[in-house]
């Protein structure tokens, strides 16, 4: 099947954190997913409504009204990674948020794709605590996805944790995760030209010393870690005074990174 307006909404993996730069524009996987989908279809048209640091109701209020109001074939919905690392996360009610927005989605006949989380602990091992939280939100998303109309890609169980497919922050996919993650949303839509090759592991990296892996672990903490805990206790968000980067539908210009904007200010 073919695709003639697609809208992708969600957070700062859907805006493309991480493959590219707020200079330059970022790409990212929902961006590559368009170039699929337009070689399918030339005249496909796209918006990605996603902006960074939104929570799951945020990207509901926001992003699902303006996205129904571009009257999309597809969407794309990657929502719940910024509650499952707050205190105070219910991932029932996040994961109801998710299904609510699938329902309002389909019953209007849209085709939505949606997916779960990989293991953040083997991403970032400090983040180890928040493992129990993740594998619940996936397990609940895995039956809000289980109706017509839905196409979930559950990464958990694949291979999306090795370090070559995160950015320095291991928050944000790198270009070759973004890459990955776009071909397995096309090979489970059944695009044309798609197939498992995505799906092969990269060669094996030597496993670094104890001490190596610990100052790692620290500089991770220091750089990453401490500045985003800082923002959330003074209430700040990276997505403030963010906007959607691509707003409208426009044509999709195939393997040209230029065809994602920079998320303007408010």
């Amino acid at each position: 099947m073919t695709y003639g307006r697609y809208v992708a909404i969600g957070d700062s993996q859907t805006e493309g954190l991480g493959d590219g730069d707020d200079v330059t524009g970022h790409r990212g996987w929902a961006d590559r997913l368009a170039e699929h989908l337009a070689a399918a279809n030339p005249d496909l048209l796209y918006a990605n409504l996603a902006v960074r640091g939104r929570q799951a109701a945020e990207i509901r209020a926001e992003q699902l009204p303006a996205a129904l109001a571009l009257r999309p074939d597809l969407v794309t919905v990657m929502a719940g990674m910024n509650d499952i690392i707050r205190p105070g996360f219910d991932a029932a009610r996040v994961a109801g948020i998710v299904e609510d927005m699938i329902v309002r989605l389909t019953a209007e006949g849209v085709h939505v794709v949606t997916m779960t989380f990989p293991d953040i602990a083997r991403i970032a091992p400090m983040a180890r605590p928040l493992r129990p939280r993740l594998i619940d939100f996936n397990a609940r998303v895995r039956v809000a996805a289980a109706r017509p109309g839905v196409t979930l890609v559950d990464t958990f169980p694949l291979d999306f944790t090795d370090a070559r497919m995160w950015s320095a922050d291991r928050l944000h996919a790198s270009p070759a995760g973004h890459t990955r993650f776009a071909a397995a949303v096309a090979h489970a839509l059944g695009m044309p030209g798609s197939d498992e090759t995505w799906m092969a592991p990269l060669t094996p990296l030597a496993a670094p010393g104890a001490l190596r892996a610990a100052s790692a672990e620290v500089r991770w903490l220091a750089t990453f870690a401490g500045p985003w805990i800082g923002r959330r206790l003074l209430g700040r968000s990276s997505g403030d005074s963010r906007t959607a980067k691509r707003p409208l539908l426009t044509p999709v210009i195939t393997g040209n990174q230029s065809m994602s904007g920079k998320s303007g200010s408010s």
